[in-house]
Parts: C-alpha cells; structure tokens; sequence
C-alpha cells in the first residue's frame, strides 16, 4: 500500500473518526448515555464545547501548512480541506444549537444579538465569512476561480482572528484560555509572515530591487499557473 493509499484509506477515516468524537460525547451528554452529563445547564454547554471544538479544527486546519513545511510530510495536505470542512460543521452546529435550543427559533431576538451583542456579531460574520470558503472547497471550484480561489481561501485567517476574539468576548471572567488560543493563533500566523518575508529576500535578486523584471518573468505565457494547486492554499 502507497502512502497516499495509506492516507485515502486509513489516516483520513481515523482522523475524521477522531473529530466526531466531540459530537459523539456531547450526544451522550445530552440523553444522559454512558454516564455523561452536560451539568447544570445543557444548553450552555452544548453551545460552549461545539463553538470550542470549531475553533480547535480551525486551528489544526491552519497548523497543517506549517507543519508539512517543516517537516516535509507533503501528504499531510491531504488532511486540510476536511479539518476545514469539520470546522465548518461544528460551527453551523455552535449556531444552531444556539437558534433553536437558546432562542426557539425566535428570529427577532437573533436579529436584535447580532446588532446589540458584540461578541455575537463577530461570531455571526466569521459564520457568514465562512460559507463561501466551504462551498468552494471542491477540486472544481478551484479550477474554475482560478487565483480568485487563493484570495478567497485568505479569508480563513480572518475568520480564525474572529473565532478566537468571539471567544475572548465570550467569556467573562476567567480568559487565560481564550488567551491561549490567541497565544497559539499567533504563533501560527506569525510563522507564514516570517516566512513569506524571508521568501521575498531569498527570491528577490539585484534587477528585481533595481525594478527590472526577471527574465523568467518576460518569457512567461500569458494565463500561465492561474490554477491553483492545493498545496498553495492557505
């Protein structure tokens, strides 16, 4: 068996396997199954661990890039776009958990959090920011955006800034753990500023700085790498 069978056929099943168990647990808390109990107050909780468990995936999903970078495990891509897709998940499930079992389905008050509850109006645009990254997740809308795919996909930074400020709003006394999670956002985004200054340094040759174009770039064809690999995806 291939690595990249390996990753089709084992790794991929066990790593999704492995972030439905948050669901799983959560489900049983609820019904009160194998022992689990969601405390004194369900809903909370429910909302709490499903908008924790998003953001988790959020930030596994960016650690991907680094991480094959450094240690050269190219296949590891091949584990991003679901990390991705999970974390879109558990953020429709943090939302509608929120809708229907906080609100009732009572769209006046949503609409009145949104414009009145900070915290909640990030949530909401990081949701809405999102959905375009998700639907535009496949092999063919990558083809057919083109460039326009990796500017989309860039949003994911973004999105990831507001989940864990959301967070950080969230919480009202203790904040040392959303405070972690800026700490770890940080580093992860740091990583691809670092990176991508010390690139244009080891690229960049004397007829460059001067403002000349490199040959290269003058014998290239027009239209040339508008298609983006996955690998040049956030």
């Amino acid at each position: 068996m291939t690595l990249a069978q390996r990753y089709r056929f084992i790794y991929k099943p066990l790593v999704f396997a492995a972030c439905l168990v948050p669901l799983v647990w959560l489900t049983c808390g609820a019904f009160g199954w194998l022992g689990a109990s969601l405390g004194p107050d369900p809903v909370k909780e429910l909302e709490h661990e499903c908008g924790k468990t998003a953001l988790n995936l959020l930030l596994l999903t960016l650690a991907v890039t680094p991480v094959r970078q450094l240690t050269g495990q190219t296949q590891l891509l091949r584990l991003r776009r679901m990390l991705g897709l999970l974390a879109f998940f558990y953020v429709l499930l943090h939302f509608a958990i929120y809708l229907v079992l906080d609100l009732e389905l009572n769209f006046r008050t949503l609409g009145a959090d949104i414009a009145k509850r900070p915290y909640i109006t990030i949530g909401f645009t990081a949701l809405l920011m999102l959905i375009p990254l998700a639907v535009t997740s496949t092999n063919g809308m990558m083809r057919r955006l083109g460039r326009r795919w990796q500017s989309l996909h860039r949003l994911v930074y973004v999105i990831a800034i507001l989940g864990v400020w959301h967070f950080y709003w969230q919480v009202k006394r203790d904040i040392r753990e959303p405070l972690v999670y800026a700490g770890i956002l940080a580093v992860l985004l740091g990583y691809r500023a670092l990176r991508a200054r010390l690139r244009g340094r080891d690229t960049a040759s004397p007829a460059v700085r001067r403002g000349a174009a490199p040959a290269g770039q003058l014998a290239a064809k027009p239209g040339a790498n508008l298609v983006p690999s996955e690998a040049d995806s956030p």
